[in-house]
């Protein structure tokens, strides 16, 4: 029988785990970095992150909620706005663990997971900064004017934040040299993220501030939250980030499709 040669292993073993049966494995956290392909393949974390985001949307906009002053019913916005910005924290340190993996094996296809987790990360803290200047609007502009708005703290501090990203992907593309891109890209990658924090959470809350949460993060604290806001706050967190790793799932699989040859 003739030798398979390196390249066509790397096929079969990359269509072995695009076609991985759909039923969860018992070791599901170990499978998901050790194997993440594989178990984005599988359908039934998809469906529960139907199930969570349908959820969301109905309690969103038909549950009742507390009559907070200013606030009034745009706090609903607290289910896409706060919690979209849970997700994008959590993919960022998917991209984080994935940058740190490749460093430490020098293996292709994690630079591929890192990417990809960074992009949707992205894409998930632009939505949250959209939807965070739609609800400044109809809240700030009654007690602040277009000036303080515009040089406030924290809508800055996030705009810094993802700007380091963009320049994460700038970086990429200026390098054609692969593996050369994926050292120095998983470099950064740990630098942008620990930038997240000073730019984020620590900077905002030492500086005057609009935004709610300056003693603290409003979103943990447990007497801080209504109870009736909590019924839908935390299963819209799990709803979105599962799919920002649905949308990353279609990323990454079309990347090892197309590099299948460097993997």
């Amino acid at each position: 029988m003739e030798r398979l040669d390196d390249s066509t292993l790397n096929l079969l073993r990359l269509s072995d785990c695009l076609c991985a049966d759909d039923e969860p494995d018992p070791g599901i956290r170990k499978q998901v970095f050790k194997n993440p392909v594989k178990f984005m393949r599988q359908s039934w974390w998809k469906i529960i992150c139907v199930i969570l985001l349908v959820y969301t949307v109905i309690g969103g906009f038909l549950f009742s909620v507390p009559a907070r002053e200013i606030l009034h019913e745009t706090i609903r916005n607290l289910y896409f706005h706060v919690c979209m910005w849970f997700g994008m924290m959590i993919l960022f340190t998917a991209s984080l663990v994935y940058s740190i993996k490749y460093l430490r094996s020098q293996k292709m296809q994690y630079d591929i997971y890192a990417v990809n987790f960074a992009k949707t990360g992205v894409l998930f803290g632009i939505l949250g900064y959209a939807t965070g200047i739609v609800w400044a609007s109809y809240t700030w502009t009654e007690y602040a004017s277009s000036t303080q708005i515009f040089t406030e703290p924290k809508l800055l501090g996030a705009a810094i934040a993802l700007l380091v990203y963009f320049a994460y992907f700038v970086l990429r593309g200026s390098i054609t040299d692969i593996d050369k891109k994926a050292k120095i890209s998983a470099v950064y990658a740990i630098f942008a993220y620990v930038m997240l924090f000073p730019s984020i959470w620590v900077l905002p809350r030492l500086l005057e501030s609009l935004h709610p949460g300056k003693e603290g993060n409003p979103a943990l604290k447990f007497d801080d939250l209504d109870g009736r806001l909590r019924t839908v706050f935390y299963p819209a967190i799990v709803g979105w980030t599962l799919l920002g790793v649905w949308i990353t799932s279609f990323k990454i699989r079309l990347d090892l499709l197309k590099d299948k040859s460097i993997l």
